[in-house]
């Protein structure tokens, strides 16, 4: 093949060769001129006469190469759901709190699925997916294998069964079966993992495998157990991890690392640095996971902020002394552990950083987040300059990344409540384009770190943007990546206030019931104190009398979510806008609303309606009738201007002139 294509190639370039002399003959004689182009490709075929063409291989495409390319063609609907949501129309979650039980209902759906298509694969034996998807095919989740052996040992690690993978070590050994080296430390690395217990199955809340001292050391190290993320229990004495480390017959650092490391992530600190020394003694070299588990401890062995620096340092100076190079999670477990240092660690994180570059290892997004967690610590970012942050930002700018560490996740929403803190929207505007860059989206975490990411660049936009930019961003956002919580529809009320834009309330007021917020007492009267505080013209009157009526609504009650209490300051809102529409009916049925709830009416609300009034002497009669009901000071002003403004006959003088000496008298 090699052959034919090398004479192949002899073949072009000969005849390549005739042509262009011929074509220069041709040309030259009627005139004509070379491009600099031709002249040079003229050029390099005569003077390489030895050069081969190659010919290019098949191309192979990926079977996915057309999904992606097609996918590559459609951008993101801001109108739509997201398309995990899009299964059932009518399921599809308007709130940030359905929006978690829809999440957490698919997975459990998933679970349940896996589970029974694993636990009957001879059901599912056919295969008609094109690509092939590994992952969707069934798994063996039962234990095949009853015979004693390491092959059995083996299926019981894969499994994840701990106590039947410890039960059939101790038949081996019984039965004086030499067991690998190797088997004993992926058993070993199972039980350290799981602490001794049994995994938590799918759907199973581990809290149930928590005895009474988990919970005790919880309450009492609740903020630096929940810094680790992986508690599940404490370290029980002697268990089984302990036994099977002490039946090694030797002992090398891969053993006395699994031992570490369980024993740091289930909180048995003190037994760890312990288990740290005696390794020390049996002249044995620590490996780099050993350190990292063992710098994340330090912090919780020592007192005072200087004390807790010296026991990293020395840590450290151990690792350069036993010559183990340190890798991303290492400098990531050291800034994690100075985040519990005070103010004195903002100068030793950036040796941390510096050293990083030194070394050439990249920082990862977890890195940078401890970084902003040490220099903006407790909220004090509104105090301080973003010079930090902003060298982060200029630092990975059009940077994608990957996930390398767990805590990845928190670094934009945390870079965004600085932003917010500070009210720098340049920086906002910053952090939300690198979510954009790349594959960054995936790491903005789950549906709560990416609800907190997109209200607070919300709440930003409101506090520090004209209207018109915030309402593009609305729209933007809204419902396709963020579901505002009541307190980002407040915010963008307050911001409606600020730009004069109340026309536009009716509108939001829609927003809050598709939202499912129009059950929260506060924001539905922060509407309608806005609408009704100060007059507009007849057309907005109107609308805003049309939201009223359909606000009254929330009040009067729906079987599917709690009803509103309408409250005096409510009452007196909707009965104002109803005024100011002219809609003199339904404002009366809104003022006997106001005795059916015993709640009193202001003076103003009934000067207001006894202007509305003068060409229904009826109704400003029972109006004054109201008003003494009450008791109201303003009785008789109101009495007076009945009798000198309405046209009345003489019962409803005689009424007007009763209940004003009535009131007189029980005054």
């Amino acid at each position: 093949m090699a052959t034919s294509g090398r004479h192949v190639g002899q073949y072009v370039n000969n005849n390549g060769r005739f042509l262009l002399n011929h074509l220069d003959q041709l040309f030259g004689h009627r005139g004509f001129s070379w491009s600099s182009v031709l002249r040079q490709q003229t050029a390099r075929i005569q003077n390489d006469s030895t050069e081969a063409i190659v010919i290019p291989r098949k191309k192979t495409w990926a079977k996915e190469a057309v999904l992606e390319a097609m996918a590559s063609t459609v951008n993101r609907d801001p109108t739509a759901y997201h398309y995990q949501f899009q299964d059932d129309p009518y399921l599809s979650p308007r709130t940030s709190a359905e929006q978690k039980l829809y999440s957490m209902s698919q997975e459990s759906g998933r679970a349940a699925a896996k589970y029974f298509v694993d636990s009957n694969p001879k059901y599912f034996t056919k295969d008609f997916a094109e690509p092939h998807i590994p992952c969707l095919m069934p798994v063996s989740v039962s234990l095949s294998l009853e015979e004693v052996s390491e092959e059995a040992l083996k299926e019981r690690i894969c499994l994840r069964k701990v106590g039947a993978a410890v039960e059939m070590y101790d038949q081996l050994v019984q039965a004086g079966t030499t067991i690998s080296k190797q088997m004993t430390y992926d058993l070993l690395d199972l039980i350290c993992f799981y602490g001794d217990r049994e995994p938590a199955q799918e759907g199973e809340p581990e809290t149930d495998q928590m005895d009474a001292s988990a919970e005790e050391l919880r309450r009492k190290r609740g903020r630096f157990l929940r810094a680790f993320d992986t508690q599940r229990g404490v370290w029980r004495e002697n268990n089984n991890a302990e036994r099977l480390f002490r039946l090694l017959p030797e002992r090398d650092t891969r053993c006395y690392s699994a031992l570490i490391r369980g024993m740091v992530k289930h909180g048995a600190f003190v037994k760890a640095f312990d288990l740290y020394t005696d390794m020390l003694n049996n002249r044995l070299t620590a490996d780099v996971n050993i350190f990292n588990a063992l710098i994340l401890a330090a912090p919780e062995l020592r007192e005072a902020y200087t004390e807790k620096m010296d026991f990293i340092t020395e840590l450290l100076t151990h690792m350069s002394q036993q010559k183990v190079q340190p890798g991303l999670q290492t400098f990531n477990s050291v800034l994690k552990a100075l985040r519990r240092c005070g103010t004195l660690a903002k100068t030793f994180s950036l040796h941390t950083l510096s050293e990083m570059k030194a070394l050439g290892i990249a920082p990862s997004l977890a890195t940078f987040n401890h970084l902003l967690s040490i220099f903006y610590k407790g909220g004090a970012a509104a105090n301080n300059q973003t010079d930090i942050l902003q060298e982060v930002l200029s630092e990975i700018e059009a940077t994608s990344f990957t996930c390398q560490d767990p805590e990845d996740v928190w670094f934009f929403s945390s870079a965004m409540k600085i932003c917010m803190e500070t009210k720098d929207m340049k920086l906002g505007y910053k952090v939300h384009s690198l979510v954009g860059v790349g594959e960054n989206w995936r790491l903005l975490g789950d549906s709560y770190q990416q609800g907190m990411f997109y209200y607070r660049f919300f709440s930003l936009l409101c506090m520090m943007e004209h209207m018109d930019v915030v309402l593009r961003w609305y729209r933007q956002l809204m419902p396709s990546l963020y579901y505002p919580n009541p307190q980002g529809m407040r915010d963008l009320l307050q911001a409606l206030d600020t730009d004069n834009r109340l026309e536009l309330l009716p509108s939001i007021w829609k927003d809050v019931k598709s939202l499912g917020h129009d059950n929260k007492s506060e924001l539905v009267e922060e509407l309608l104190a806005l609408m009704a505080r100060e007059k507009h013209s007849p057309e907005v009157q109107e609308s805003f009398a049309d939201c009223a009526l359909d606000m009254k609504a929330s009040f009067d009650g729906d079987r599917r979510k709690p009803n509103l209490e309408w409250s005096p300051a409510a009452l007196c809102h909707v009965t104002t806008l109803l005024l100011r529409a002219s809609r003199v009916p339904q404002a009366w049925e809104m003022m006997q609303l106001f005795k059916a709830k015993n709640r009193i009416p202001s003076d103003a609300l009934l000067e207001d309606f006894l202007s509305q009034c003068s060409g229904a002497p009826t109704t400003a009669v029972e109006l004054v009738k109201l008003s003494a009901a009450f008791c109201l000071p303003a009785t008789p002003k109101l009495a007076q201007r009945v009798l000198v403004e309405c046209d009345l006959s003489e019962d409803q003088r005689t009424t007007l002139s009763e209940l004003e000496s009535s009131w007189e008298h029980n005054q």
